[in-house]
């Protein structure tokens, strides 16, 4: 089934202009495969003419398979005055191999004349010039008209005259951008009718959140005819944000009926949220809609009394459909289908009403109550499971660990050093290491410790490490969560750690990412 809306996430590209959000080259990749498989139809990657880091992407990107998502590079127009054949940046887009080309214009005089300092029609063969060459390239292209519902307000006739001109040299799409996230709905549908009514060309929408209206801009957009919808998940995005997906896909799919994912991803979105969130290193936002922890949480009274007679009566969906779950936040949680649909997708088959079932739902709670969080840390979580279920011993038992970090100012040097002794098959194995910090001195001193017996943990790598202050309230007694990602070199895991010590709370999750490197590996040699 053809999807009659198409979803465009630019959470690696705008969503990273949002202040504190910063993606590393392996959270980018990392991300885009979970996107790509959870249906996006288009994923925008970045900017291959800004930083080293999108050119790597690309360069990154050239090498996967993303089946019927379309990896798209973003750019702007050629310059004011510079032949579109010796536009670096253009020549950059070019440069990153992608199937589809996405790259804003001006739509709006005042930028025109006070931003660019050029004159109307320069603009519109701007426009024009950059999309029939990289049309001429094989290219699909998509065009972004930056600001056009404040210049379409501000001068009608010669917005149009720009989005015009990019249909005509043969773009594919033109998307409709409130750049300054300041219209209201009724604006956006006017504007899209008209606009519709003149254009023969497909029309998105690329809204932005300054007044909270980003997400009911573009339904509005869509109910008005525009079939494509851009924006990033949980919002993130320049100045307020920009339409959130994890509320948009929803809202298309459960209340306009427009199926934008396939059949069964949906129960992914709360998962692809928090995941987000965790590789920004970001607290969810537990009031989100759709995905919030809060969403479908229900606290005493008539409200709790009437949920547990009938859902429907205090919740607009059921929650399962987007992969969350309601709470009584007086009580116990209800939750042994999420535990036994999560354990489905880690590959065990569990019994919803076995008692082995239970003690993992209750340990698993008992966990987040310490601080742990498993929404992107399957590998720990995997193993909890598996402990409940078929008891094993560990590769190795922990005996001691002891960790120093020197620091000489008069010399200028830095010193870490980690000693460690650890239990193989009942015999005691002491090793010493040193390392750029703690944790990189404990990661060697394991190492040294077990590689004599298990040569094929020289595959395994920590690829990322992230630290998240669980209570900062309570100031340097505050609880540590850690997360560490790691990979064999054909797949990654990822694990996590809670302790009032950052070097416990990392020894914790280093520890179950080994563990789960010998469960998986072939044998322990």
């Amino acid at each position: 089934m053809v999807a009659s809306v198409q979803l465009y996430d630019t959470t690696l590209r705008d969503g990273t202009q949002g202040e504190g959000i910063n993606f590393s080259l392996n959270d980018k990749l990392r991300l885009a495969k979970r996107l790509a498989a959870f249906g996006i139809h288009y994923i925008e990657g970045g900017w291959p003419g800004s930083n080293e880091k999108d050119i790597e992407f690309f360069e990154a990107a050239k090498k996967l398979s993303w089946g019927k998502t379309r990896i798209a590079a973003f750019g702007s127009t050629r310059k004011s005055g510079v032949a579109v054949n010796d536009d670096l940046q253009v020549r950059l887009l070019l440069q990153a191999e992608t199937p589809t080309v996405t790259f804003f214009g001006k739509s709006w005089l005042l930028h025109v004349h006070e931003v660019l300092r050029t004159s109307p029609e320069e603009n519109r063969k701007m426009i024009s010039d950059t999309v029939a060459f990289l049309k001429t390239h094989g290219r699909e292209v998509i065009y972004d008209a930056e600001h056009f519902f404040d210049g379409y307000i501000d001068n009608p006739s010669y917005a149009l005259s720009t989005i015009v001109a990019a249909a005509e040299a043969g773009a594919d799409r033109v998307v409709l951008c409130d750049t300054n996230g300041g219209r209201l709905p009724h604006e956006i549908t006017r504007i899209v009718t008209e606009i519709l009514s003149k254009l023969r060309c497909p029309v998105g929408i690329h809204t932005h959140n300054d007044c909270e209206l980003g997400v009911s801009n573009a339904i509005a957009a869509v109910q008005a005819g525009a079939t494509q919808v851009q924006g990033t998940i949980n919002g993130y995005g320049e100045r307020t944000g920009n339409c959130n997906l994890t509320s948009v896909i929803p809202l298309l799919e459960l209340k306009l009926g427009h199926r934008v994912l396939p059949k069964g991803n949906l129960g992914d979105l709360t998962t692809i949220s928090r995941l987000v969130d965790e590789l920004a290193n970001l607290q969810p936002n537990i009031r989100a809609p759709f995905v919030g922890a809060s969403s479908f949480a229900h606290k005493g009274g008539m409200h709790v009394n009437a949920v547990k007679k009938v859902s429907s009566s205090f919740e607009h969906i059921d929650p399962s459909l987007i992969g969350n779950h309601q709470r009584i936040l007086v009580g116990e949680l209800s939750g042994r289908t999420n535990v036994v649909l999560k354990a489905r997708e880690l590959g065990i088959v569990l019994d919803e009403k076995s008692p082995e079932t239970k003690a993992i739902l209750q340990e698993i709670k008992r966990r987040e109550n310490l601080g742990f969080e498993y929404e992107a840390a399957d590998a720990s979580l995997e193993l909890l499971i598996r402990q409940h279920l078929a008891p094993h011993p560990p590769a190795f038992d922990l005996t001691e660990y002891h960790v120093s970090v020197r620091k000489n100012m008069t010399h200028g040097f830095d010193s870490c050093e980690a000693t460690l002794k650890v239990k193989l098959n009942g015999e005691m194995v002491a090793t010493v290491a040193d390392g750029d910090g703690p944790v990189n001195a404990l990661d060697g001193a394991l190492r040294k410790a077990l590689l004599t017996r298990h040569p094929q943990l020289k595959n395994m790598q920590l690829v990322d490490y992230k630290v998240r202050i669980i209570n900062s309230t309570e100031g340097t007694a505050a609880k540590t969560r850690v997360w560490i990602l790691s990979s064999d070199g054909h797949r990654h895991w990822a694990t996590v750690g809670v302790s009032f010590n950052i070097i416990e709370a990392s020894w914790i999750a280093l520890a179950d990412s080994v563990e789960y490197f010998f469960l998986h590996s072939k044998g322990k040699k």
